[in-house]
């Protein structure tokens, strides 16, 4: 038995197909089957029904693979444990992060924690928060950066900042003439959302307590897939929308003429790193919040957990 046949293990897995888990462990397939096979005589047992599409564990297999999964994590351990004595951050550290917060995180932090960490490899895939949650429990990433709480069994969130969600309004709107807004003073009928699936939009709904019952009358219906595109159509159209502080970080001046904030205590999202409770590679993940919190802007690290917004 081999470190390398328990991955291959994990990974046909977390893939349920023999192609997939090759390439994810950058072999070819015969190689991977014929290390599970002889993993599989070494036992005297069957860990996967070949039989299924797709392919599925046995009874006894899934507790191969939990075993296996321990022992993976414990090796990692074991391998960070060694590096952090030797002062070393060097491997690969695998994350995913939301659409609604990575074109406007990212640019943070990256280039400064890439130069800072030359050995460290950062891969960095934009998901969906369903996807992330699914990949941290398969193993697949390291860490999710998300909007939270999540109340996901075996998922811990450790929080990074809140993000205090503002009001972007049109000269037009009614809304435009307020020092401050509440929510009960933004029209339905004229608030630009996103689309359906990102959980920006349940936080919008639920902040706004949107009831619309009937679309009938309206002209033009637009739900957008990002914060740039419901900028735009205030701009140019009557309206208001809601956008988190990130998003407004590099507004010129006349944008910023247009963004009212809430009255006090004023809505704000939570973000915070997401792990599997297996989790490994705890320096890494550390070494990333730490330059996360450094890179805000110092007027975020100052907000504090007031009005945190459900997901």
């Amino acid at each position: 038995m081999t470190f390398v046949q328990l991955e291959y293990v994990v990974a046909v897995d977390a893939y349920r197909h023999f192609a997939k888990a090759a390439a994810h462990c950058l072999v070819t397939q015969p190689t991977l089957s014929m290390q599970l096979q002889k993993l599989e005589e070494e036992l005297d047992t069957k860990i996967f029904d070949r039989s299924k599409q797709p392919v599925m564990p046995t009874e006894i297999g899934l507790s191969i693979i939990e075993q296996a999964k321990k022992i993976i994590a414990e090796k990692h351990l074991m391998d960070e444990m060694l590096q952090h004595k030797k002062g070393q951050i060097v491997g690969e550290l695998k994350i995913g992060i939301i659409p609604t917060l990575a074109p406007y995180l990212l640019p943070l932090f990256v280039q400064n924690f890439t130069t800072k960490y030359p050995d460290l490899k950062l891969i960095v895939t934009e998901l969906t928060t369903d996807v992330i949650i699914s990949r941290l429990r398969e193993n697949r990433i390291d860490a999710g950066i998300l909007v939270t709480p999540l109340q996901e069994n075996g998922i811990t969130e450790h929080v990074l900042f809140y993000e205090e969600l503002m009001a972007y309004v049109s000269k037009k709107n009614a809304a435009y003439k307020k020092t401050f807004v509440l929510a009960k003073d933004i029209d339905p009928e004229k608030l630009w959302l996103m689309e359906e699936g990102h959980c920006f939009r349940s936080q919008i709904v639920n902040l706004c307590e949107l009831r619309r019952s009937s679309k009938e009358g309206r002209h033009f219906e637009y739900e957008a897939g990002s914060f740039e595109t419901l900028r735009r159509m205030v701009d140019v159209n009557d309206g208001i929308t809601i956008l988190p502080e990130l998003a407004t970080h590099d507004f010129n001046a006349g944008q910023q003429q247009r963004i009212r904030h809430f009255k006090h205590p004023a809505p704000v999202r939570e973000v915070s790193i997401a792990l599997h409770r297996n989790y490994v590679k705890k320096r890494l993940v550390e070494v990333l919040k730490e330059e996360i919190l450094l890179a805000l802007p110092d007027k975020m690290k100052k907000n504090k957990k007031s009005f945190v917004l459900p997901i």
